[in-house]
């Protein structure tokens, strides 16, 4: 590190960046929005560094991860256009105009990990407190909510038993090979050649070959896994439990026949359920369920929660106006719902469906067939934002996923409402000159 001295020196003679910039410019407008003091003290307890150099200023990392969720940017892009876009790099506190990435871009893959789900959440929450500041929502717009549920879908390819099977042989032999195994046979030209023959037989709907040839795959598959089952302990005991675990796996996929449940539909991510959502184009959705709170007639998100295990519409109700109460302040006292949440009640919060009749005034009614404005949401936060489809991993992956989806949904509302603010300000400021020119040319 260098001396003080020379860091204060240097930078007398350097142009702060804030004067360089257009300070109308929306993404300064959100950076004076957003509390980043208050961020700082709520994420502390995952910066702290007790040995090595220090850590990153959690503005830095909370900034990249709004950038990257807003945009829809991969870790390596967002990192790159940081570096060249000087208004990211005063969104996220620089004073001066920076040459070299700040961090590797495989290091936000940690930073996610030491935040979780509670950290990621204090960025949802002050997305939503921005939102009140820059009056996107009123403050009384959080308590009445829409509730729904979407399929965030993992990144993996679509299941097949051929392409599984050949997955898991493929881990196999890569993993004796590792660990100076000697295999008695590998099938490294059989295997492939199995695969390819069952993909051309089920397009060609010759059923009984391709079930014949995939009985044969399935053999030599089970082959491979039982010679390095064998010969595991000759491997040293740190690499035991990994090795395990991909047997376990590859066990699984041998013995899984169609109609059983709790199938493995990835080697690598175990934790992907197959959704029906009762969708015609799409039948089935390989993912997690994923619930989504957003306020009545603004459409900002207040909430955003994964639901492993595929749980009825109606069972995860409660836990969303929880983590809606929590991140926004307020508790919900209306929530509207669609017809898969029917008999679902909560303690204090009254539940309207799609289909009510008892009870039901003119004014609640335009109100429920104000439900479907949540639709139009998701499918934004899947095609502007990252929702469509998840790279993280694991459980934990998936919670933070969606939470992120959510904080990056709210800039988008925000970064919006001030660029239009700014456009109707300078209309307003040349509007004069523009009707004093007219009235001279004529």
């Amino acid at each position: 590190m260098r001396p003080k001295a020379q860091v204060i020196e240097a930078d007398m003679f350097r142009q702060p960046l804030r004067e360089q910039i257009n300070l109308k410019h929306e993404l300064v407008g959100l950076g004076d929005l957003i509390n980043w003091e208050k961020l700082s003290e709520s994420m502390s307890e995952s910066f702290t560094s007790s040995r090595g150099r220090p850590a990153k200023s959690p503005r830095l990392i909370a900034g990249l991860l709004y950038l990257q969720y807003a945009f829809n940017l991969s870790d390596e892009e967002v990192v790159g256009s940081w570096l060249e876009n000087p208004y990211w790099q005063v969104f996220t506190g620089e004073e001066y105009l920076q040459t070299e990435a700040p961090i590797d871009a495989s290091s936000l893959t940690r930073w996610r990990k030491r935040l979780g789900e509670a950290g990621v959440e204090e960025l949802l929450a002050e997305t939503i407190e921005a939102a009140k500041r820059s009056d996107v929502i009123k403050a009384s717009s959080v308590k009445r909510v829409i509730v729904d549920t979407t399929v965030m879908e993992k990144a993996i390819a679509h299941p097949t038993d051929s392409r599984l099977l050949e997955r898991c042989r493929e881990h196999l032999v890569k993993a004796a090979a590792q660990h100076g195994l000697q295999l008695r046979q590998n099938y490294n030209r059989v295997a492939p050649r199995l695969s390819l023959q069952v993909s051309r037989y089920a397009h060609a709907k010759q059923y009984k070959r391709m079930n014949k040839a995939l009985g044969t795959l399935r053999s030599r598959v089970g082959r491979v896994m039982r010679d390095v089952e064998r010969q595991i302990e000759s491997v040293a005991e740190k690499s035991h439990d990994a090795l395990r675990e991909l047997i376990a796996r590859t066990k699984r996929i041998i013995s899984q026949s169609p109609k059983d449940k709790n199938k493995l539909y990835a080697l690598h991510a175990p934790e992907v359920e197959c959704i029906a959502k009762g969708k015609a184009r799409k039948p089935y959705e390989f993912g997690v369920k994923v619930s989504i709170t957003t306020t009545h007639q603004e459409g900002l998100v207040l909430g955003a929660r994964s639901m492993p295990g595929n749980p009825y519409d109606g069972h995860t109700l409660a836990e969303a106006l929880e983590q809606a109460a929590i991140l926004s302040d307020v508790t919900p006292e209306v929530a509207i719902v669609d017809r898969g949440y029917k008999g679902v009640e909560v303690d204090g919060v009254k539940i309207y469906h799609s289909g009510m009749r008892r009870g039901i005034t003119r004014t609640l009614s335009a109100i429920i067939k104000r439900r479907s404005a949540i639709e139009p949401i998701i499918g934004h936060m899947k095609t502007d934002g990252k929702l469509g489809r998840n790279w993280l991993k694991g459980a934990l992956g998936d919670a933070i996923h969606a939470v992120l989806c959510g904080a990056g949904h709210n800039l988008r509302m925000i970064l919006r409402k001030l660029r239009l603010f700014y456009v109707l300000l300078l209309s307003d400021f040349f509007r004069p000159t523009f009707a004093v020119g007219f009235r001279f040319w004529f």
